[in-house]
């Protein structure tokens, strides 16, 4: 008994179904690939605006810093806890000039902000003779880069 050969005229279009299931495969697979690609574009951009943002409060910070660092820097003592409390919701900072609510004039450098308050004197301050106030100060800085935001703050003890 002689098995039946399957004619060319029996396989016809099944070359071209094979071929569009591959084709959908490797379109499945293309998509997949630019997703995954622009998802991390834009986590290494956010990444990037992050750390500009911050190297630009940091570089605000130490020009505030270098300011109360002059002999003749002064700043009166901040009054009530409204004003002597760290300034409040600093995402509101877009510009110079005074904050009404912390009482903070915001100074710009660069494209960041600073912000500087008398927080009082101290006798128990490290490294400090015994006897000896500093004046301590806090510094408060402010950096934006695209829709990233960073905000540092130091605390500066002036003898």
């Amino acid at each position: 008994m002689r098995k039946p050969s399957m004619t060319p005229s029996s396989q016809r279009g099944m070359a071209l179904l094979v071929s569009l299931v591959f084709l959908l495969l490797l379109t499945l697979i293309g998509i997949s690939s630019m997703q995954n690609a622009t998802l991390q574009e834009k986590m290494a951009g956010s990444v990037s605006l992050r750390n500009q943002s911050f190297q630009t409060a940091e570089a605000a910070l130490r020009v505030g810093e270098s300011a109360v660092q002059l002999d003749s820097y002064a700043l009166a003592v901040c009054s009530g806890t409204t004003q002597c409390a760290p300034p409040a919701e600093s995402s509101t900072i877009k510009a110079a000039g005074l904050n009404s609510t912390s009482g903070v004039t915001w100074i710009a450098s660069g494209n960041g902000f600073y912000g500087v308050q008398n927080i009082g004197t101290s006798i128990t301050a490290v490294n400090v003779p015994s006897n000896t106030s500093a004046t301590l100060y806090r510094v408060t800085a402010v950096g934006i880069a695209g829709s990233s935001r960073s905000v540092v703050e130091s605390i500066y003890a002036k003898y």
